[in-house]
């Protein structure tokens, strides 16, 4: 059925239903953030940085500068409660090219790579239940020019769940928020326990001394350890994505936003004490399955079976979290005219971005076949970091070009937290690009692909 572009000036949002109160909101914070990666990040940053102290201070330091970030996008948010989150913002401050390319580069790669590589990690503990399915376990290898493409049984799960998790969204936001709520709600409440666990049964003492390890480059493994936080932190703003589709949404996406980005913040913080107190970091350095082997180290193979099914109910949460702010950037575009001019659709019915839903899904899909998760998440997180600093200025532009347009809330500690978030989050950009040129480059292709598709749509 053709598209028929309603008028610019109308309601963006009006063919959207809001569903969604500040609870489910706050919900929508923790899920789109509580994935895979606290359960497989730790160990690998353990192998840069063989240092208790440090890796405390880099998680700490991840939090607070989402923090930051938070109460920075909250003042953009409060000034355009409509669907789109960043996209908006930088359309508003840089013209709408600018805002299409963060688009399209959610599009390809940052809301999309986050869903493939958290489908991934799903797949990763629900092997354990079914080791047949394990991602390495390669059914097909396909040659290409490039090399060779392996399909293994894990990603194939990876895209079921993804193809699920988008038929139950298309059904409507309160469907999918509730379900996602649900997930994210017992991972959470399980992973809590983690902590508890390790105050009655502690395995080892952690030496916060010598706080510098005797590596070379201990600089640069903390940049790169950093990564993987800012990895797992990842979403803290997704929220902003479906404003249309919130009650209030000038006072309750600005409090959801602080709100999420504190629990969570308070729940890694402890679940890395936890970890420390299980395991020593010779025990932990290069461990995936992190969670898994320190609560095994606890209580035995036991624990190994909760910790597997924890982190398959909360990576599921979180894809269906992702679901939600990937297919609402998508609208926002195509009601912008930037985009498919179908994936401004309203379903009748269910009253959800169905075509929008669809295409997020097919191409989330495709990602999921394309690599392995580290590759993934350093896709993601380079493209996300460079579009999260931008975003970060913007606050700045907007304030000094329009200085009377109302602001419901003011960014609290300005200009200095804004700054600090921004300049944060450069330093992770450079770091990124210097120690994975391959992975940031591909992502910057991806995002200058989005030239020729703007000027398209636009004409």
């Amino acid at each position: 059925m053709a598209t028929v572009f309603p008028p610019l000036n109308r309601d963006p949002d009006a063919g959207l239903v809001r569903a969604l109160g500040l609870g489910r909101a706050v919900m929508l914070v923790i899920g789109s953030v509580l994935g895979s990666g606290i359960f497989l990040t730790t160990g690998v940053m353990a192998q840069h940085i063989p240092s208790a102290s440090l890796l405390l201070l880099a998680w700490i330091l991840g939090g607070i500068l989402c923090i930051a970030g938070g109460l920075t996008l909250a003042e953009l948010g409060a000034m355009y409660p409509r669907s789109g989150g960043l996209y908006v913002f930088l359309s508003e401050a840089y013209g709408p090219l600018f805002g299409f390319l963060y688009g399209w580069a959610c599009f390809l790669v940052i809301l999309s790579g986050a869903q493939a590589a958290v489908a991934v990690g799903f797949a990763e503990y629900f092997s354990y239940f079914f080791p047949a399915l394990a991602t390495t376990n390669i059914l097909v290898s396909i040659p290409l020019p490039w090399g060779v493409l392996q399909i293994s049984a894990g990603q194939v799960v990876a895209c079921l769940v993804i193809v699920a998790i988008g038929l139950i969204n298309f059904r409507g936001v309160a469907t999918g928020s509730f379900v996602q709520s649900l997930c994210t709600f017992t991972a959470a409440a399980a992973l809590a326990i983690l902590p508890v666990l390790t105050l009655a049964a502690s395995r080892v003492t952690p030496s916060y001394t010598p706080v510098l390890p005797e590596v070379p480059r201990v600089a640069v493994g903390f940049g790169v350890a950093m990564v993987a936080v800012m990895w797992t932190y990842e979403a803290w703003y997704y929220v902003a994505f479906a404003s249309g589709e919130i009650k209030d949404p000038v006072r309750n996406v600005p409090r959801a936003m602080v709100l999420g980005i504190l629990a969570l913040m308070g729940l890694y913080v402890s679940v890395n004490l936890a970890y420390l107190y299980s395991l020593s970091i010779d025990e932990m350095s290069g461990v995936v399955r992190v969670a898994e082997r320190a609560v095994t180290a606890l209580v035995g193979d036991r624990g190994a079976f909760v910790v597997a099914a924890t982190v398959c109910l909360s990576t599921f949460g979180c894809c269906a979290a992702g679901a939600i702010s990937m297919s609402r950037a998508c609208y926002a575009m195509a009601v912008d005219r930037v985009f498919i001019p179908a994936a401004a659709n309203v379903h009748p019915r269910y009253r959800t971005p169905h075509v929008a839903i669809a295409l997020t899904t097919a191409w989330a899909v495709l990602l999921t076949l394309s690599g392995t998760y580290e590759q993934l998440f350093t896709y993601v997180t380079f493209a996300s970091l460079l579009f999260g600093v931008a975003g970060g200025v913007s606050i700045f532009i907007l304030r000094w070009r329009k200085p009377d347009f109302p602001r419901p809330y003011r960014a609290w500690g300005y200009p200095w937290v804004p700054l600090f978030f921004v300049l944060g989050s450069l330093l992770l950009v450079v770091n990124t690009l210097l120690e994975s040129p391959k992975e940031s480059g591909a992502g910057l292709v991806l995002v200058a692909l989005g030239l020729p598709a703007y000027f398209y749509w636009r004409k």
